[in-house]
């Protein structure tokens, strides 16, 4: 079994993500090759609360041109978490 903090990467801290941590919903960047029972598992080892339900999006990377040059950003996992009704919130996102 892989490490919690491999499986979640980074928070995502948007306008969009910020209305719905109001609804108990957080959004982070994930391993691509994680599942939802692996995210689930994660966020509850190390966050502490109890998961409800997961969404996950794959999300594809933008082109970028610098000049002639043509390259592309990675593509990566979007997971948006829903908390219990009786959890307590994430800590992380209280100071923001």
């Amino acid at each position: 079994m892989r490490d919690p903090h491999d499986i979640i990467i980074r928070p995502i801290v948007t306008e969009n993500s910020m209305d719905l941590m109001a609804d108990k919903k957080y959004t982070f960047v994930v391993d691509k090759r994680s599942n939802k029972t692996e995210i689930k598992n994660a966020v509850e080892q190390v966050f502490g609360v109890k998961v409800e339900k997961v969404n996950t999006m794959n999300m594809l990377g933008k082109k970028k041109r610098q000049g002639v040059h043509i390259g592309k950003k990675a593509d990566w996992k979007k997971a948006i978490i829903t908390l219990t009704e009786g959890s307590k919130t994430i800590e992380f996102f209280d100071g923001i």
